[in-house]
């Protein structure tokens, strides 16, 4: 293959000059350092410098370097050995284990990270269907439905990751199907937690995990995404396998991809974020998808930096997503877990078609006494709750014990105070908010 010489190296960018035969965008080079260090190709310039990532962050490199072709794009190993392993985006296991190798007598498949997302013509639209997580705010506010896209939105330190490794818990018991988890950007020690959680639950012979955690490099950080989910569409169009997907944290992507931009020195756009914004959300989301193999169902974090909803990339991932759980500071603030708005939280999937007309109903006489009990609160600190009418009474006294009820204690967090988690099934909280408010 055709050699290119280093010519320049700046932090985590490289530039390489080559006389003719460009490589293609994303191609993999190998910097001739002694250990075969992988530049991934990220442009050329109008006077012909390739301009290269250096994946692995290596310190190795110099001026003068050769720079080998590969024709190939970073790929990773696929196949039922990677089931109960972590590894990082390149597909290299970072759980202490021995290396991924093939059965015996066959051969270990890898596949390209870098694909369009796919164009089903023939994928025929069934029944939607009901997930149960065991957990009364999800099931009933924002109902997790099999092939679509829940978000969990939050500030720092409000309790996405714990609502995350509950759903994972409970969802992963049921064996509705395999489970993926993608940790981008998040701290080491909420990785080791929730390794620990799914090994104790003896849940890891069912799960796939991904780590490019916040002490990597952020081309590391920003491959983990795709790299969790070329094995997933591998199990779900070569094993006929129902995903379900797992990614914290989704904005830790963007901000890895907003990095890159910046050490590239790209004119950022007006929200301040990368000019590719637009593109790097909607080609990661569109790959999150079912066809007539299997499904995608696929659950996310969403960090809200400084608490502000209207963050240009909190925006632009949310209009992915079916439903939207708003995790809320202020709610954090009063001991109620899990700390969900129950007013800003939304779903399109709370519909008749959907979840069917005695929960439809039910969700818009519960959104109605919660509005009432926001109003009422305001009047009650100024003139008391005594001053209220019988009827506003009754409704504020309703709408106060629906907020105590979707509290809920959680299996993930028993061995650290003591109290048993509980499940409760979607007929179960049904029954029971029909019992608060009639």
């Amino acid at each position: 293959m055709n050699k290119g010489i280093i010519r320049s190296v700046k932090g985590l960018v490289v530039g390489v000059e080559f006389d003719d035969d460009y490589p293609a965008l994303a191609e993999v080079l190998l910097a001739d350092d002694g250990q075969d260090s992988p530049l991934m190709v990220d442009h050329v310039t109008v006077k012909g410098k390739v301009i290269c990532l250096n994946v692995r962050g290596v310190q190795t490199l110099q001026k003068g370097m050769a720079a080998v072709r590969t024709g190939k794009s970073i790929e990773i190993p696929v196949g039922t050995e990677l089931i109960g392993r972590v590894v990082d985006a390149n597909g290299r296991p970072v759980d202490g284990r021995p290396p991924i190798v093939a059965a015996k007598g066959k051969t270990l498949e890898y596949r390209s990270i870098f694909k369009s997302p796919e164009r089903s013509t023939n994928f025929s639209v069934s029944k939607p269907e009901i997930l149960e997580t065991g957990i009364k705010v999800i099931d009933f506010f924002t109902p997790f439905v099999k092939g679509r896209k829940i978000g969990i939105i939050g500030g720092a330190g409000v309790g996405k990751t714990v609502l995350t490794m509950e759903l994972i818990n409970n969802v992963s018991r049921s064996g509705a199907g395999m489970a993926f988890f993608a940790g981008i950007g998040e701290r080491i020690r909420e990785g080791h937690e929730l390794f620990q959680t799914l090994a104790d639950n003896d849940l890891l012979k069912n799960t796939c995990m991904f780590f490019g955690q916040m002490d990597q490099n952020p081309v590391q950080r920003a491959l983990i995404a795709l790299s969790a989910v070329t094995l997933a569409e591998y199990f779900r169009d070569e094993h006929k396998k129902d995903i379900l997907f797992f990614a914290d944290n989704m904005y830790r992507y963007i901000q890895a991809r907003n990095e890159l931009s910046t050490i590239l020195d790209q004119i950022p756009a007006e929200g301040g974020y990368e000019p590719t914004l637009f593109s790097d959300v909607k080609l990661l989301q569109d790959r999150l998808s079912s066809n007539e193999h299997g499904s995608i169902t696929a659950f996310q974090t969403i960090y809200v930096p400084a608490d502000d909803l209207s963050d240009p990339a909190v925006q632009m991932i949310q209009h992915e997503l079916d439903g939207t759980l708003v995790l809320s500071r202020k709610v954090a603030e009063q001991g109620i877990r899990p700390s969900v708005d129950l007013l800003k939280s939304t779903s399109s999937l709370l519909s008749p078609d959907v979840v069917g007309e005695r929960h439809y109903i039910l969700s818009v006489q519960v959104q109605a006494l919660l509005q009432k009990y926001e109003s009422l609160k305001g009047i009650i600190a100024i003139i008391g709750e005594n001053e209220l009418s019988p009827e506003d009474r009754n409704d504020f006294a309703k709408a106060r014990k629906l907020v105590d009820y979707f509290t809920q204690k959680m299996f993930v967090m028993e061995k650290l105070n003591g109290i048993p988690g509980e499940f409760v099934t979607r007929e179960e909280m049904l029954s029971k908010i029909e019992e608060i408010i009639i």
